[in-house]
């Protein structure tokens, strides 16, 4: 007799919450590779063609997360009206996993152009459309959990366990591309094939791995929580629910004004670059900018899986608002000591380059990781339970509305983090040719280190004041 899956007393078993979670890897897999190597990879593929690829594609990609912005509404509405017999949200997982695939490829397609007008409109256009894509993957992907169980228990378990996975599908794009390089240069021998075969088979490799998982939550995963289609809601409507809902506005805000949050990630190569250089490591020469972009954040990923991982226990005991605000306040005072730190630093300090600076940056990266364990989490926390409290208030459950809101809000905090980064970096006089000179101006490498870490902290402190004004139960 073939067993049931069992969850005594409850309505989602760890089976299908596990499955729910590596279906949130492989979409955060696809969306963290394009977030992390989109600019790095225009810069190595177009920078003998344009030397200003770097610089102006951070803005390209601002302008064009703003306008895919505009398709974020449009998704809510069109799940809030779904009604299917196999769920609201369900089919939106099988109908956004081709075109997210197609696209995050395509981004990593080289094409030799011959003018830098058609450059910057297909870099624009692609960005566009993957955006939109990565919306259309990422809301009800994230809309979901607050379906699949009516208790909060069990939602806030698997919001939990989808968060670590999460933050790993994040970190694996870096590693993943350096065992790519490795495994060409296996085969071909180290320098004997173009920089864009080894992003173009990552591509490859990520969207099959990334695909495949997401599709799970549409296979294994059910809808346990029932309700009618809601009415259909524009722009303005959907700004009138940030209007009229304080709760959802203080999400938005929360994310807004945390954009800098994520800098770690976004200037890590440049960050890498101006800070560390080239390495001594196990007895193998690596170079930080290139076949070791993962090692200055190694330790950061064990605390960070840490952090996340603990972050739903200190939730339980203290509640969203205790929880975000001490988790960024100490952000604020570790980051700001690590700059004041640095900047007294003498400029012939060992740690201002080589292997020191590795073993500096290690564990500063180390702590860091860990306070930002409350990025994703709480604000994904906050919006399950704001449906709940709106569906109370209204008698409409309105998911797609929602978790659209949240979508655009990382949609629009991660352009503001990227373009703010990247100038930044330009801003401190970090280029290719400085690195190569292996001579860092001591200027150049104080800018660096605040945008590596202490803009983070300045955010974290920033997106602390709208929490203040958080009621759960409001």
């Amino acid at each position: 007799m073939k067993k049931k899956d069992k969850n005594p007393g409850g309505i989602l078993s760890m089976k299908h919450t596990l499955f729910y979670s590596v279906g949130i890897f492989g979409v955060q897999l696809l969306i963290g590779f394009v977030n992390n190597f989109q600019t790095e990879f225009y810069n190595k593929m177009y920078s003998g063609f344009d030397p200003n690829i770097f610089y102006a594609s951070a803005v390209i990609i601002f302008i064009a997360k703003l306008l895919s912005c505009v398709g974020d509404p449009i998704i809510g509405t069109l799940i809030d009206r779904s009604d299917s017999k196999k769920g609201k949200i369900r089919p939106w997982i099988l109908r956004s996993a081709a075109p997210l695939a197609l696209l995050t490829t395509l981004m990593f397609v080289f094409i030799p152009f011959s003018s830098k007008a058609l450059l910057y409109a297909y870099i624009t256009l692609t960005t566009v459309l993957w955006n939109i894509a990565m919306s259309l993957a990422d809301i009800p992907s994230q809309g979901m959990l607050a379906r699949l169980t009516p208790d909060v228990q069990e939602r806030d378990r698997a919001a939990s366990l989808s968060n670590v996975f999460k933050a790993v599908a994040l970190a694996v794009p870096g590693v993943f591309i350096t065992v790519v390089m490795l495994l060409l240069n296996a085969v071909k021998g180290a320098g004997n094939y173009p920089d864009r075969l080894y992003y173009l088979v990552t591509a490859l490799a990520l969207t099959a791995i990334g695909t495949g998982c997401y599709l799970l939550i549409y296979f294994r995963n059910r809808e346990k929580v029932q309700d009618a289609p809601a009415p259909a809601i524009s722009m303005g409507e959907m700004f009138r629910e940030l209007k009229e809902n304080k709760m959802i506005l203080i999400v938005f805000l929360i994310y807004i004004l945390g954009f800098a949050r994520t800098m770690p990630l976004i200037v890590a190569v440049q960050g890498n670059g101006a800070l560390i250089g080239q390495v001594n490591f196990l007895g193998m020469q690596l170079d930080t900018t290139a076949d070791a972009t993962w090692l200055p954040g190694l330790l950061g990923a064990v605390s960070g899986l840490a952090g996340v991982s603990l972050v739903p226990l200190i939730n339980k005991k203290l509640g969203e608002k205790k929880t975000h605000i001490a988790f960024n306040v100490a952000t604020f005072v570790f980051t700001a000591a690590v700059c004041v730190f640095y900047w007294s630093l003498p400029a012939d300090s060992p740690l201002r380059y080589g292997n020191p600076a590795l073993y500096m940056v290690m564990l500063v990266q180390f702590v860091s990781s860990f306070l930002f364990g409350t990025i994703a989490y709480i604000p994904l926390i906050m919006t399950a339970d704001i449906v709940d409290r709106r569906q109370r208030e209204t008698g409409q459950r309105r998911e797609g509305v929602n978790f659209a809101i949240l979508s655009m809000a990382i949609k629009l905090s991660n352009a503001l983090c990227v373009m703010a980064g990247l100038l930044m970096v330009g801003l401190s006089g970090y280029t290719q040719v400085v690195y190569e000179t292996g001579v860092i101006p001591v200027r150049t490498q104080n800018i660096a280190i605040f945008a590596y870490f202490g803009f983070a902290g300045v955010s974290a402190l920033a997106c602390v004041v709208p929490m203040l004004f958080y009621k759960k139960n409001a």
